[in-house]
């Protein structure tokens, strides 16, 4: 098999459905099914001719654009591997990742490539290729020439390596083979309701592989994608509106950012956000300015999208727990994952314990614990093996990914998030046990002081309540007075929040910490 079929099938299916529109330079530019898949061949043929062969893999910096789906496609067309890994995360990082596995090519724009006049592991890859412009020594990318036949592979196949931030330690190579982005199409495809026809305004690159396996027409947002809480509302409007966009997934930053902001109908029929908590004051404004939508909370990860999904619907019904400490609801788990809370064990290798060791770690309905999840979409283990001692577990026969986020199953099997089960404050006597986990003081908080973001955590022996300056007088005094109902005993401030580079949603614990130790903060 290889993932390349499903397009080749819809591209006979609609072959003049318009499968990818981005914007570039103030024009649109569209692509049909058909035309990707002719691309596509042509892109597998033109890495061939550069010597590229089966299993070897490319190192790809291009920015999301049709031609990133190009070099993606033909390399997989081709039984080729590709290594997508973050820039901004330095010539250490970028480095490392290169020796972990080595690539044979290096694919991005000219500004990409100097890159490799900078970083040591760059400059080791024999072959590079330029897109978008021209550098010296570079090949020129192009989806011309000859059309490579598709090369069959294995469901064990490597095809996507992409690598963890590494701010908790060594980043972690997770290797996506072919079987299994084959696995997580049919669990978003069911989850994020795909009907045919839809035209999804695109945010979150990876879910592009689904749209095109499903033949969804994918617009690719015309803004910076990397920086979501910034989203440019006012060109996203008119992108709606031009295309008839039908339905949007993308991180909680950026529909805060977009809200209210632009002049265009954004005609959102089905909305999907996750990557960060999602905090009910954002679903209640969602389904204020966008009364038609169908409204969908996702919890996934990297190595398990989606794990559960929770509908706007319901909000109402689990504010009361919110405000009570219960944390954020989650939903269900989706039917192609078990899920299960075990005592929470952070710290611990439970890589190697028996089934019954694991049968001891599951905790009933209504206690808190770490969330460990297993399923056909479930990443089986890291790169050579590196990461896996302290988030997998093997029980039963079956491979568990620990997400280290700790939450709690309520009586109907609904997930509830906490955060972090390495940001677990220290107990306070006869406080609620989910009290002890930043979600559940954060979301309660929140629930009386909407848009006021606050971070709970652990400093100096203590649980401590942060957030950014600017608040009224009146409401920090009310928020003092709340937060010392849930076991809070100090509150600082700092000039502002840090969040993280990918979502704009989550709170940076590291920066945060450092913050706090800086002359920056000041307890109130």
């Amino acid at each position: 098999m290889n993932l390349v079929s499903l397009l080749a099938g819809n591209a006979a299916k609609y072959p003049q459905r318009p499968a990818l529109i981005d914007r570039d330079r103030g024009q649109d530019r569209i692509v049909t099914f058909a035309e990707l898949m002719q691309r596509t061949g042509n892109a597998a043929g033109f890495l061939r001719a550069q010597g590229l062969q089966v299993g070897d893999v490319i190192l790809v910096f291009q920015p999301v654009s049709i031609e990133l789906y190009e070099i993606l496609l033909g390399a997989f067309h081709g039984g080729m591997r590709v290594m997508l890994a973050d820039p901004a995360n330095g010539a250490s990082f970028l480095t490392d990742c290169c020796r972990r596995m080595p690539p044979a090519a290096f694919i991005g724009p000219p500004k990409a490539q100097l890159l490799r006049w900078f970083v040591p592991g760059l400059r080791k890859i024999p072959a590079a290729i330029t897109t978008g412009g021209w550098f010296p020594g570079t090949a020129h990318w192009k989806c011309a020439g000859p059309v490579a036949a598709m090369e069959p592979v294995a469901l064990d196949a490597p095809a996507l390596i992409t690598f963890t931030s590494g701010s908790t330690g060594q980043p972690k190579a997770a290797v996506r083979t072919h079987g299994f982005l084959l696995a997580q199409h049919r669990a978003l495809a069911d989850s994020l309701a795909f009907e045919d026809g839809e035209v999804d305004l695109i945010t979150l690159p990876v879910f592009v592989l689904a749209n095109l396996a499903s033949g969804l027409t994918s617009v690719l947002g015309d803004t910076d994608l990397r920086h979501p809480g910034k989203a440019d509302a006012v060109a996203i409007g008119a992108q709606c509106t031009t295309h008839a966009v039908t339905r949007c997934s993308a991180s909680p930053a950026f529909f805060e950012a977009l809200l209210g902001q632009s002049d265009h109908s954004l005609g959102f029929q089905k909305i999907f956000t996750g990557g960060a908590p999602v905090f009910a004051d954002l679903l209640e404004r969602l389904a204020s300015e966008l009364p038609a939508a169908a409204i969908t909370a996702i919890y996934g990860s990297t190595e398990a999208e989606p794990m559960t999904h929770f509908d706007a619907k319901n909000i109402s019904a689990a504010a009361p727990l919110t405000a009570a400490g219960g944390g954020i609801p989650a939903g269900h788990p989706v039917s192609q994952i078990d899920l299960r809370i075990l005592r929470d064990s952070t710290g611990r290798s439970l890589l190697r314990i028996s089934d019954a060791e694991f049968d001891a770690l599951v905790m009933p309905h209504g206690s808190a614990g770490e969330i460990v999840v297993s399923g056909d979409h479930v990443l089986a283990g890291y790169l050579h093996g590196e990461g896996d001692e302290e988030t997998k577990i093997h029980a039963h026969g079956r491979v568990w990914h620990r997400t280290g986020d700790a939450g709690w199953l309520d009586e109907t099997g609904g997930l509830w998030l906490l955060g972090r089960c390495s940001a677990k404050m220290p107990d306070v006597a006869g406080a609620r046990e989910t009290l002890a986990y930043p979600f559940a003081i954060e979301a309660a908080i929140r629930a009386r002081f909407p848009h006021v973001r606050t971070a709970a955590v652990a400093w100096q022996g203590e649980r401590v309540l942060v957030f950014g300056r600017g608040i009224s007088p009146a409401d920090l005094s009310a928020i003092q007075k709340l937060s010392r109902n849930l076991g809070i005993s100090r509150v600082i401030t700092v000039p502002s929040l840090p969040l993280d580079k990918r979502h704009n949603a989550k709170i940076d614990y590291p920066a945060l910490h450092r913050l706090l130790a800086s002359a920056a903060a000041r307890e109130v």
